[in-house]
């Protein structure tokens, strides 16, 4: 497949497919990078889109850099890429994997996206923070006064992201979106999908046997078969 390699302010990023109008904009989730997007590409180019994937700091290209895996930092690399875009292509769409979609939502609420295919998406921040406080034994004034908290499961709480994700919900969303949940996903509760589809009218595709992050063959086929539908 024809690759593009370039940079949007610093940002390693890949545009995948031949020339098009069209554009989906292809978000990891934690420990993801840019070329897990080929996948999506194969798929999306044969019905006449590109797709333009990128690194998220700390991940593929950037995993020096970490310690930058945060929305304050995240929100306005989306946004310059947003703009790369917007001026390349006619139409802009966007596939968004877990925390990837959260990102997505926090820089781009009232872009005119066609339309958002997220997969295991984190939708609402807040609450999964307090989960994990919760997992950890954390109360709140306790890392309001150590500010940073290691985990048995390999998270850092942060207050300061916890302040921010309680001052940042999500509460535009005006993009068409379809969403592909798992019934065993370990971090986003089905009630909290049902509501927020309900909320956005969002059209949800539920794999019960899967898990968060889709990486068996039967889960990649599903998944497969889910964005050739969807595209």
């Amino acid at each position: 497949m024809k690759t593009e390699a370039l940079k949007i302010k610093g940002v390693p990023a890949l545009v995948w497919g031949e020339p098009a109008d069209r554009l989906y904009l292809y978000i990891h989730g934690k420990l993801g990078c840019k070329e897990e997007a080929e996948a999506f590409a194969r798929i999306a180019c044969l019905k006449g889109w590109q797709v333009m994937s990128f690194d998220l700091p700390g991940h593929g290209e950037r995993q020096g850099e970490a310690g930058r895996f945060f929305p304050w930092d995240i929100t306005p690399e989306l946004e310059a890429v947003w703009e790369y875009a917007v001026n390349i292509w006619g139409g802009i769409a966007l596939r968004a994997n877990s925390i990837g979609a959260w990102f997505a939502m926090q820089a781009y609420p009232d872009k005119p996206l066609e339309q958002a295919l997220f997969v295991s998406p984190v939708l609402d921040m807040n609450k999964l923070i307090e989960n994990m406080m919760l997992w950890a034994f954390v109360t709140p004034k306790q890392l309001e006064r150590e500010k940073e908290i290691p985990t048995d499961f390999g998270e850092t709480l942060s207050w300061k992201y916890y302040a921010y994700a309680r001052e940042h919900p999500v509460s535009r969303w005006a993009c068409p979106t379809k969403i592909l949940y798992a019934g065993r996903d370990n971090l986003t509760e089905r009630d909290v999908v049902d509501a927020f589809c309900r909320r956005f009218s969002c059209r949800l595709t539920v794999m019960e046997d899967g898990e968060h992050w889709f990486h068996t063959e039967e889960q990649l086929a599903f998944l497969e078969g889910w964005e050739y539908k969807n595209i």
